[in-house]
């Protein structure tokens, strides 16, 4: 922006760009959300709850961060996570089981921000790993759209067609635009069907439950592709721009917000990592030291949003076709390219990383523990296995590698 812009053009940038941040990342992947709860085992109340309040906690959170560190810190929930959800599906104990998981991956989070030794702990997972078994969770969602223009052209068509004219136009749009046109679409085929009654906002409790299945299929895997998928590239891209994100408050925030969202529905808050750079870039201004009031107005407009739950579960439920699902493939196209990227980098464990990705992908369960789990252990024992024999020798002068 030139500085002979005027002093009130400069104070409405950030304003308009926390809105538009909150539209953008609340748009481009809710029906995500939606479909990992219900995925396992929320009913379509709860799900709207879970989605509700997975809106407000990082709201509140972040607008904490912003104004005490007058940082344009933002947050959001775990959408890596909730295509987690996606892959497990329903686990011994049902959804009260879920929202223990949920409650557990909580308490993780917000020991990591205590305890030093648990984040170097997660940091000595290979990436690799990480985002190959994020990829292979992302991988069947992202087919649906595949799959659902073969099956239902009529309805997946206009998605697919709305997603491509606007990645021409404006790629940050090309997303919640297709979920726009998904929205119209089920409007047009049955929105007669949605109940008016169910519209309103809906706030669920469930009382937590623990199981061992739940804790290491749900909590343990949502932890881990939170923290890396969410937390440590939200931090480098606050760095990007010259912002310090204070991590041990952020972690407590963030882990308390899990843990105060859980028994509503919601599955993990955290760091925006792609829409953060939309507060702390020059969209929001000139004035890198107002860049803060962004995220302030992006916390009042995800309460905002937040308030839709409701009716955008009960158009999701009524959705004809694979019109949904395939949106929610086409929000997560980016991600699943990024992870499948970021996990064959590395030629020394690449091996390693694509029975990984392929153990993810395979949607097993064993033991009652789904795929994510044995997916991350596969990668982890191979890895030295398959580690070509030159590789293996710890250079002179130096300490082997974890």
């Amino acid at each position: 922006m030139s500085g002979a812009a005027t002093a009130g053009h400069h104070q409405g940038t950030p304003l308009v760009a926390g809105v538009v941040t909150a539209v953008v990342g609340f748009s481009s992947a809710f029906v995500v959300v939606l479909a990992g709860l219900t995925a396992v085992g929320a009913s379509r109340a709860e799900a709207a709850s879970g989605l509700l309040a997975v809106c407000v906690a990082p709201a509140l959170g972040m607008c904490w961060l912003a104004v005490r560190h007058r940082t344009p810190l933002t947050l959001a929930w775990s959408t890596p996570g909730a295509a987690l959800l996606i892959s497990t599906g329903t686990v011994e104990g049902g959804w009260p089981a879920a929202v223990g998981a949920f409650v557990v991956a909580g308490v993780l989070i917000v020991l990591t921000g205590l305890l030093p030794w648990l984040g170097e702990l997660i940091s000595r997972i290979p990436v690799s790993l990480a985002r190959a078994m994020l990829a292979g969770v992302l991988l069947p969602i992202c087919l649906q759209p595949v799959t659902g223009l073969a099956s239902s052209p009529s309805l997946v068509g206009p998605v697919v067609i709305a997603w491509l004219v606007m990645h021409r136009i404006s790629r940050r749009w090309a997303v919640p635009v297709a979920l726009l046109v998904a929205v119209v679409v089920v409007l047009i085929e049955a929105g007669s069907s949605v109940d008016t009654a169910d519209l309103a906002p809906v706030v669920t409790w469930t009382t937590p439950h623990w199981t061992v299945a739940a804790v290491v299929s749900i909590a343990l895997p949502l932890y881990i592709v939170t923290m890396a998928s969410q937390n440590v590239p939200g931090v480098a891209v606050m760095g990007s721009f010259g912002y310090r994100v204070p991590w041990r408050e952020s972690m407590t925030v963030t882990g308390l917000g899990t843990l105060a969202a859980a028994p509503l529905g919601g599955h993990a808050i955290n760091l925006a990592a792609i829409t953060a750079a939309m507060t702390a870039g020059p969209m929001a201004g000139a004035d890198r030291g107002r860049r803060w009031v962004a995220t302030v107005s992006a916390s009042a407009a995800y309460v905002v949003l937040g308030l839709l739950a409701s009716a955008l579960a009960a158009l999701v439920a009524a959705a004809p076709g694979d019109v949904m699902q395939a949106a929610a493939g086409l929000a997560l196209l980016g991600t699943f390219g990024a992870a499948l990227s970021g996990a064959l980098e590395d030629p020394d464990g690449r091996e390693a990383a694509a029975v990984c990705f392929l153990v993810a992908a395979s949607g097993i369960s064993v033991l009652g523990i789904g795929a994510a789990f044995w997916a991350l252990l596969a990668g982890l024992v191979l890895r030295p296995v398959l580690r070509p024999v030159t590789d293996r020798a710890p250079r002179e002068g130096s300490r082997p590698r974890v």
